[in-house]
């Protein structure tokens, strides 16, 4: 096995924060507390980090994390202050810019889609799938450009429906586009599904700049033809990342809807790291 190989399997299955990665967010965590002789150790935010990703990978209980991270409810006390405090949402706009700088996003085309996770638990921002004999369950709405680089993501119920919030996801974006990419509409193309079919979502998608798609998916194939750099089966594959390889994600679990908004936002950094090193 080559070593591109062995680094495409390491990032593929990474459950611990690589040195280059923590030292490019390291800085965004608040403030260590010193070592202290008196009471029980402090957990290093390196090894805490580690922890919320083995959880997030997994899918595992915060009780069952392994000792190796530290305690689980350390963890998830530490996950909880550093959601309060934008935490993931800054680390996936740092890596947002790295990627932009070294790759370049493609913002020229860009897909919308939601997908529908079980909430069997109940809590903010869940409700009865109509798709899932009306089961608790709630929505990630989430934008991506044109190679599935997640560019904004928002919660809701299951039982929003998805034309209601497709201009929020737009507004969403943690990384603004320029202002020359604004104003070059022949290179800002929005593709989504029929679900968002409405005049009024159409002329906001092209106050914003957008030349929108919105096809049913035989449509999308004939489509294809003629404008082969249309690809919206992207934003479900970014879809299918969250819950193949984030099980924490694949079942919401957590009461709190910003909870699971912490857990995606960082899969979504994940994501992006991934795409710095691999391309």
């Amino acid at each position: 096995m080559n070593n591109n190989n062995k680094t495409k399997r390491y990032v593929r299955t990474i459950t611990f924060i690589p040195d280059d990665m923590w030292n490019e967010i390291k800085n965004i965590l608040p403030d260590e507390k010193p070592e202290s002789t008196i009471g029980r150790p402090i957990v290093p935010y390196r090894k805490v980090i580690d922890g919320i990703m083995f959880v997030l990978r997994t899918g595992c209980q915060w009780k069952m994390l392994p000792k190796d991270y530290g305690s689980g409810s350390t963890c998830h006390r530490r996950f909880q202050e550093w959601r309060e405090l934008d935490i993931f949402d800054r680390i996936w706009t740092r890596l947002l810019k790295i990627y932009d700088h070294r790759r370049g996003i493609k913002w020229s085309w860009q897909s919308l889609d939601s997908i529908s996770v079980k909430s069997p638990l109940g809590g903010a921002m869940t409700g009865h799938n109509p798709t899932d004999r009306s089961k608790l369950g709630s929505k990630r709405h989430i934008l991506t450009d044109k190679y599935g680089i997640p560019l904004s993501v928002i919660i809701t119920s299951a039982n929003t429906h998805d034309v209601t919030v497709a201009i929020d996801t737009v507004d969403s974006m943690v990384l603004k586009r320029s202002s020359s990419q604004l104003n070059d509409r022949k290179k800002q193309n929005l593709c989504l599904d029929k679900a968002y079919h409405s005049k009024e979502v159409e002329q906001e998608i092209f106050n914003r700049g957008y030349i929108p798609h919105i096809r049913h998916r035989r449509e999308e194939k004939l489509f294809h033809r003629t404008h082969p750099a249309a690809r919206r089966w992207v934003v479900e594959r970014t879809n299918s990342w969250h819950d193949n390889r984030f099980r924490k994600l694949f079942t919401r679990y957590e009461k709190k809807d910003e909870n699971y908004l912490g857990l995606v936002q960082l899969a979504n950094s994940l994501i992006v790291y991934r795409r710095i090193i691999l391309g």
